[in-house]
């Protein structure tokens, strides 16, 4: 016959160690996938942030180049107007002159 060897079995001590192991193992490895699905949340979150932005800065863009736009158009018409009251006043001077003239004349006619 053949000799055997006796294998021991685990001590009590050591199977409570190993189940010890065993539960913080699953433990961490619930952490992880936890970890996991908040980091793809944030992913998401910050993906969303970014399209936000992106839609701000084109709206940015938008409103900068109308606000040019309208700031050209406020030049042109104050360019306008100003020749416009240049104008009014050389009329408004000949016709005070012509005014000062006819009643000049018209004293000069009566004497």
């Amino acid at each position: 016959m053949a000799p055997t060897i006796a294998i021991p079995s685990p001590a009590p001590q050591q199977k409570k160690g190993e189940a010890a192991l065993r539960r913080r193992n699953e433990e961490l490895e619930w952490e992880l996938r936890e970890s996991l699905v908040r980091e793809e949340r944030m992913r998401a979150e910050l993906a969303r942030a970014m399209e936000r932005l992106r839609v701000a800065e084109e709206a940015e863009e938008r409103l900068c180049s109308q606000l040019g736009e309208l700031e050209a158009e406020a030049v042109g018409q104050a360019r306008e107007y100003g020749a416009r009251i240049v104008e009014l006043l050389e009329q408004l001077s000949g016709a005070k002159e012509m005014l000062h003239r006819t009643s000049s004349f018209s004293t000069v006619i009566s004497q």
